[in-house]
């Protein structure tokens, strides 16, 4: 929900920020009139949320139908101790809107959320940023709230490695290759193998490798060897 808003480019941003996260209710409360191309623009493939959003006169019946409001603000002070941030909220307002709807509530891009409109809100939310410029852009900040709750919903299923970790034996074969191709081009000594193999294996530890991986990494072992010996047996002109 947003409040007052001021310019055409960031509605449109909230628009598109929406539709990234899997959300469709827009309210606008108050607010004059903005440039409908820019916030169009801005919208992208989010026109239809642009669209069929609702404008309404005043908060109140912005908010008349919410059961729960959070209100998004950069301001500290007197009552306003007990923001959060929207990762702390975030269950919270999924829980919430299980039962009634709830409203992220944002300010206009000049001033946020004045002390009225904060009143009206049942929790506040403040995203940490640094001290020194703590207030984000309006279609920045909404994206962050709805991210938060995007993420905690458990909707993202990450896809899975489709190859799987490679098992201790297979990695020791790879050793095995690199051990004897540092060896072959002159990398290292023959007493100094064990100690610059420690180090080999200590950079490879220090990721998963997958199947695909260890064979990648074989394959290069193996063209190396392969060339190195290819060119010691071709003579120099």
């Amino acid at each position: 929900m947003l409040c007052r808003p001021i310019y055409g480019g960031n509605i449109g941003s909230v628009c598109r920020a929406m539709a990234n996260m899997g959300l469709s209710d827009l309210v606008i409360a108050g607010g004059g009139d903005f440039d409908p191309l820019e916030a169009r623009k801005m919208a992208c493939w989010a026109a239809d949320i642009l669209e069929s959003c609702r404008r309404v006169a005043t908060l109140a019946e912005a908010l008349s139908d919410c059961a729960l409001v959070f209100g998004a603000t950069a301001r500290t002070g007197l009552y306003r101790q007990h923001t959060r941030s929207p990762r702390d909220w975030a269950p919270a307002i999924l829980a919430g809107a299980q039962a009634g709807r709830v409203a992220l509530l944002f300010g206009p891009e000049d001033d946020g959320l004045n002390n009225e409109e904060l009143a009206q809100c049942h929790h506040l939310i403040r995203i940490p940023s640094t001290p020194a410029y703590p207030a984000l852009n309006l279609s920045q900040a909404a994206m962050i709230c709805m991210y938060e709750l995007y993420t905690a919903s458990g909707a993202f299923d990450p896809l899975p490695e489709k190859s799987p970790l490679a098992e201790s034996g297979m990695k020791e074969r790879m050793f095995a290759m690199w051990e004897q191709v540092l060896l072959e081009i002159g990398f290292m000594e023959k007493d100094k193998a064990q100690h610059m193999m420690l180090g080999v294996r200590r950079i490879f530890a220090r990721g998963a490798l997958s199947e695909d991986d260890v064979r990648i990494l074989m394959g290069i072992a193996r063209q190396t060897n392969w060339y190195a010996g290819h060119s010691r047996a071709t003579p120099r002109e």
